[in-house]
């Protein structure tokens, strides 16, 4: 029993505890909304209730798991160190600080927990559409050290998108250059194209660039960039209300497959 590992996740919304055996395979799942443990193998229903026993609090229904669907199936598949669902915003940057924390007298303050509290307000901005059909992925990892900040699948389409960290600065944009307060303007549009360019090739679906500006005091912009939407953190409500695009079979599917870090492994 020792060896059972309880996982939380956030989908829809709605928050699932799921039981893993040592090896990765999954006996059961726990659905928080409706307090009812799905158990996948009957003969360890003793071992799993007591594995959630610390998670949970008030009676729980115990039962078999509804058919799953062929999203579900694929991800139960999933060992849990290839599961990407979990990943917290700024994810690989909570990583970095932990491993390497900078120096207590340090002058400046580290950059890095800017650039972790942007990724986390844009998470939670994003997390906010999960009631309304949308999936947010967190700080996928790409080949080569680089990362997609956050991936939206939902009604609308596909969404990569990268966080700059603005507050209280002035942000002017002449495509692909990106220009942040009295610093020297840099190729940015490029590399939030390159990721989208790479989650579409292995998603094999397309996948539009968003920036997003955390906090910019002023955004000024010379012309439309080329295919990529600006958007500061306030505005990121807009894009749960576009649709059209995805039905939510597609949504599901396409979720499963953007959680596997085989899938990006391939780039």
């Amino acid at each position: 029993m020792d060896g059972l590992r309880v996982v939380p996740t956030r989908r829809h919304g709605r928050e699932r505890l799921y039981i893993y055996l040592p090896d990765g395979g999954n006996v059961a799942w726990y659905d928080r909304e409706t307090a009812r443990v799905h158990l996948l193998s009957e003969d360890r229903r003793d071992e799993v209730l007591q594995a959630l026993g610390p998670f949970v609090t008030g009676p729980v229904t115990v039962g078999p798991p509804p058919v799953p669907t062929p999203a579900e199936l694929a991800r139960l598949t999933l060992h849990p160190d290839d599961d990407l669902a979990p990943n917290r915003p700024g994810e690989a940057l909570l990583i970095a600080l932990e491993r390497a924390p900078a120096p207590a007298h340090r002058l400046r303050p580290d950059p890095r927990r800017r650039e972790l509290a942007a990724e986390q307000a844009t998470g939670t901005a994003l997390d906010r559409l999960d009631g309304a059909g949308w999936n947010t992925l967190h700080s996928l990892p790409l080949p080569g050290g680089d990362r997609l900040h956050h991936l939206l699948i939902g009604p609308g389409g596909l969404f990569a998108l990268h966080v700059l960290p603005a507050r209280r600065q002035r942000v002017r944009i002449a495509d692909p250059l990106v220009a942040l307060g009295r610093r020297a303007p840099r190729p940015l549009l490029r590399r939030v194209r390159a990721d989208a360019d790479r989650a579409s090739h292995a998603l094999t679906a397309q996948v539009r660039p968003v920036l997003v500006l955390v906090g910019p005091a002023h955004v000024s912009v010379t012309a439309p960039p080329r295919s990529v939407r600006v958007l500061t953190d306030r505005e990121l409500p807009e894009v749960g209300r576009t649709g059209g695009v995805l039905k939510p079979a597609d949504v599901e599917a396409l979720h499963a497959m953007a959680r596997d870090r085989a899938t990006w492994k391939r780039l």
